[in-house]
Formats: C-alpha cells, structure tokens, sequence
C-alpha cells in the first residue's frame, strides 16, 4: 500500500530532478530521496554529465543513516559502469533496505538489470510510484531509447491573425522581452536546435542560449553548454560568415551529393559536421534527419524554422508538442504564416489539444499536442 508518505518523498525526488533540466544532457534527469521514517536524511540530483548522480549525492548527504533507510528515486538506478560507478552498487554498498522507483531506464545497458541487482541482495524494489510524473521529466530520453529518435518541440511565434512576419520578412520583434526570455529558457532545455538553411539566409540568426535572457531560473542548475544548431542544407548554402556557425558545434544536413560540393568542402574546413541525408520535392526526408539525431544522441529537439520546414513537420506528425507564442496584435492578410500547409476542406483539419496556457508579459504561451 502507497502511503501519502512515500507520495510526497517521491515528489520532493521529481522537484530535485527538474534542478537539472537545463545542465545534465545527454543523460536523463534524475532526482533521489533518501529517508528514515517521514525524516530525510540525504537528497540529490544529477547536474551534469561525467559527475554524481543523483544516488550518490543522496547517499553522500545521508552517510551512516543510509543504512536501513528507504530510497526515493524517479529513475532506475544504473547497473552497469560508465562514466561514473552503477550506482546499484552504491545503494548496496550502503546498506539502504528499500527503494522506491519512479520509472524503469529503458536504455538497453540497464533495463530492469538496476532493478534486479538490488532484489537480488534482499533490498525490497517498488516501481511505479508516481510513474507519470517521472517520465515528464525525460520525455526525449525516454523516446530516444525506446525509438531512436528525439522529443521534438516545435516553435512559434505569431500574431493574432497567424503570421509570423510581415510580407518583406520583418518579424523583430512580434513578442515581447518576457516572451523571448522563455524562448532562451526553452533552447537551454533543448539537446540541439534545428532551422533551415532559408531562415539562416533571411534572418542571420545565431540560436545560441543567451543566459542573460533567460531571466530567473530558480533552483535550477545553470546551463554550461550550448545546443547542438543544425541546418537543414540541401545544396550546403550556408554562408561561412553566419552568425549560427560561429563558435562551431554546428551540424549541417545536406544532400548526399553535396557533400563533394566546394561549399562544402570550404563549410568543413571550419570544422562544421555535414551529413548527407535524403531529399524529397519539398524538402528534407525528416523522419531520416531524425534517425540521424537520434543516432548523435539528440534527446530533445527544439525546431525554430521557417513556414516550409515547420509545415514538413507538422503535415508529417512529427511534432510531439507545440509551443506557441501569440502575441496580441495583427500583422495583417499578407504576412506570412506559421506553417505552409495544403488543407481544403475542414476534414482536413489538424487538430491540436491544449496542454498548458499561461499568460508571458504579454503575451500567451499555449503549449499543445497534437490529438
């Protein structure tokens, strides 16, 4: 029987998890718990990649009282050695009598192996315990592992009308600071960022994470690495003086065809990944761009892109959640819309259900998923 007891200590390991959404790529967020009675005596959670997980700065913090207590933790302790020791083991070594486990680790080194390590030395296991609540904090972790393939969050920025720039392209700037401050808040979240070669050509963006943007961040773990930013390139147009190629760790997918180019050849030598993917009529062949992602463990994909890529993404099903920013002004019938899509009757709808909603200075974020 789950007592609200073991509620709450679970919950206090999600809110310690959710410190590290902007700082322990490419490894999932893991928050842990360790209490004797309803008295914690140790807590953690993992900040980066290569340091402490989050069992070990629980049982850290805990010490001798680690021995007969109950753990709380929201993911699968690891069971094999990587970077840093499983910390199964750890939890052994410690004598802990109990663990409570939010969701099982569908990576394929653990999978159930944390799990069975633990009963194997008479440590009672409970899994599932606020099991929902857990995977929110690694959708694309978990999607990666089970899919090979990244969550992908789609964003947008529009008016009332649907438009995200006016007909010349002018589009700085449609929301305000408060909202531009979530966007740098949302990219730190993101394993990587993806746009096509046409917004570099039209805009010069560089889609780093300005931290002075992102405003307060709470409790949470500052973020010490920039995403991944990759170009959808066909031909491998990209300027070499773009502002996104500054500072390297840029991924650029082209034609296989162009990978010869001198294009790219002169793109490489600035020390700039190409990968030559499939393309169709309309665009790049995204279900194979994601496999790639997948395959260079992207966990979470933020797609910032023109009305053509975008509209790709959502014609395709490819979007897992819709984050749109509506700013309350009219940009007028000839600005450009959010996503170039070819719908003529009302059967052809795509429908989206609304996940969250709040109010951003002022404008509205609505973040949605496709039904």
């Amino acid at each position: 029987m789950i007592l609200d007891r073991e509620r709450a200590m679970m919950a206090r390991a999600i809110q310690l998890a959710w410190r590290g959404r902007y700082s322990t790529h490419p490894n999932p967020r893991v928050g842990c718990v360790i209490a004797r009675g309803d008295r914690i005596v140790g807590e953690g959670w993992h900040e980066r990649a290569g340091e402490a997980h989050a069992e070990v700065q629980a049982l850290s913090q805990a010490g001798h009282d680690a021995r007969g207590a109950t753990v709380y933790v929201t993911l699968e302790p690891c069971s094999h050695y990587g970077r840093t020791p499983p910390c199964a083991k750890a939890l052994i070594d410690a004598g802990v009598a109990q663990v409570f486990v939010g969701t099982l680790d569908p990576n394929p080194a653990v999978a159930g192996r944390g799990l069975e390590m633990l009963r194997e030395v008479g440590i009672k296991v409970s899994e599932g315990l606020m099991a929902d609540e857990a995977a929110r904090l690694n959708p694309g972790f978990m999607k990666r592992m089970t899919r090979g393939r990244p969550w992908v969050r789609l964003k947008m920025a529009a008016s009332l009308d649907g438009r995200t720039s006016m007909a010349s392209g002018e589009s700085q700037w449609i929301t305000g600071a408060a909202a531009r401050g979530d966007v740098q808040r949302l990219r730190a979240m993101s394993d990587a960022i993806l746009t096509g070669v046409g917004t570099v050509l039209a805009d010069d963006p560089s889609l780093t994470v300005r931290r002075d943007e992102m405003g307060d961040i709470g409790d949470a773990t500052d973020p010490s690495r920039q995403p991944l930013r990759v170009i959808a390139d066909r031909d491998a147009r990209t300027p070499p003086t773009s502002r996104i190629l500054q500072g390297g760790n840029v991924h650029i997918f082209c034609a296989s065809s162009a990978l010869s180019s001198g294009q790219a050849q002169d793109l490489a030598a600035l020390g700039i990944s190409l990968t030559g993917v499939a393309w169709r009529d309309n665009g790049v062949d995204v279900p194979e761009l994601l496999d790639a992602l997948g395959e260079l463990g992207i966990n979470e994909l933020l797609v910032e892109a023109g009305p053509t890529l975008a509209g790709t993404f959502v014609r395709e099903n490819l979007v897992d959640e819709l984050w749109l920013y509506q700013a309350p002004v009219f940009l007028g019938s000839t600005g450009r819309p959010t996503a170039h899509l070819a719908l003529e009757t009302m059967a052809d709808k795509i429908q989206w259900r609304v996940q969250d909603r709040r109010q951003v200075g002022d404008d509205q974020r609505l973040i949605l998923v496709p039904r």
